[in-house]
């Protein structure tokens, strides 16, 4: 036990000195940044959403299933995807506090929360899109996350009546292109890339490391990616307690 807590140690102090050392830091995150806040990760299906829901997650979260069984989406969206009293958590702060530094650049995170926002992050490049931001579908008009969740059933305009959508990325949606370049832009320039609480599966998502060129690379994350053999350094551990102890 001891040597393996050692080895954790050493591993904090690395990430700690190439910290120091690098200038253009970007970090990419994914659900597990948001389930230390609290937040669970959606695919984590538990025995009571069994109970209450005919489909599996990734079905209701479709285009196909929005278009077609539109009030059933919105009954699970509202149950499942809105935690609005979250809070940001060490990571998110910690992130925050890079950029205000001027060391980190921007944070790219497969996260629809908005957490890395609320927490002080100014260039976010939200790869899912936000659950705090919904339009209407016919004349566009903006509405924020209380909005939706104060709706009985579906969110309907005021303005014109039109049915009004979060501005999240469902399954078989594209992503925003300006975001993806954004992202890709930000990651191919980095001189440090900090990958955390992702499984790095998710495709197109998982695929833009391949555009890091620069010098340090690390993983963390609670278990094993099929990444971790490219990686300069991996940390297994929570990703808000190893930012938290730098």
């Amino acid at each position: 036990m001891g040597n393996g807590m050692e080895g954790y140690e050493e591993k904090v102090e690395k990430l700690r000195q190439m910290v120091a050392e690098s200038s253009n830091i970007v970090f990419f995150g994914g659900a597990g940044v948001s389930t230390e806040s609290g937040i669970p990760d959606f695919r984590s299906v538990d025995g009571l959403y069994n109970q209450q829901y005919d489909y599996p997650p990734e079905t209701i979260l479709s285009h196909t299933f929005y278009r077609r069984n539109t009030e059933e989406f919105f009954r699970f969206y509202k149950n499942k995807m809105l935690f609005l009293s979250a809070k940001p958590n060490a990571a998110h702060k910690k992130l925050a506090e890079w950029e205000a530094e001027g060391k980190l650049k921007a944070v790219v995170t497969q996260n629809i929360d908005g957490l890395h926002q609320a927490a002080g992050s100014k260039t976010v490049w939200e790869l899912h899109g936000s659950v705090l931001r919904n339009y209407c579908e016919d004349c566009g008009a903006f509405y924020d996350v209380q909005f939706i969740k104060e709706a009985e059933g579906v969110p309907h305009c005021p303005k014109c009546g039109g049915d009004v959508k979060p501005d999240v990325v469902l399954y078989e949606e594209g992503l925003n292109q300006h975001v993806l370049s954004e992202a890709v832009r930000a990651i191919n320039s980095a001189d440090m890339l900090i990958i955390g609480g992702t499984s790095l599966a998710v495709y197109p998502a998982a695929g833009l490391i391949d555009y890091f060129e620069g010098k340090y690379l690390v993983l963390i994350n609670k278990a094993p990616t099929p990444r971790d053999k490219m990686a300069d350094l991996v940390v297994q551990g929570s990703i808000g307690e190893v930012l938290g102890a730098l």
